[in-house]
């Protein structure tokens, strides 16, 4: 069995290029399916948003501020 991560949330992104204008959705997902009700995502090390009921964020239009390390 794998060790357990130190964050037990896993942020998923789209795979593909994106570009200014795009929609992009940002989904955090418990560790192993673990059950999560609401969550709070950071750029670069600051609060962005909590999301009290879900686990997605969408940042539409997108745009070149938007770069940056990511994480829930």
């Amino acid at each position: 069995r794998p060790p357990c991560p130190t964050d037990p949330l896993v942020l998923q992104i789209p795979t593909r290029a994106l570009l200014e204008g795009d929609t992009v959705t940002l989904r955090c997902r418990g560790w192993q399916n673990a059950f999560v009700t609401s969550v709070s995502f950071y750029r670069d090390g600051k609060d962005l948003a909590t999301v009290g009921s879900g686990t997605e964020l969408s940042l539409s239009p997108l745009e070149l501020q938007h770069s940056g390390h990511y994480r829930c």
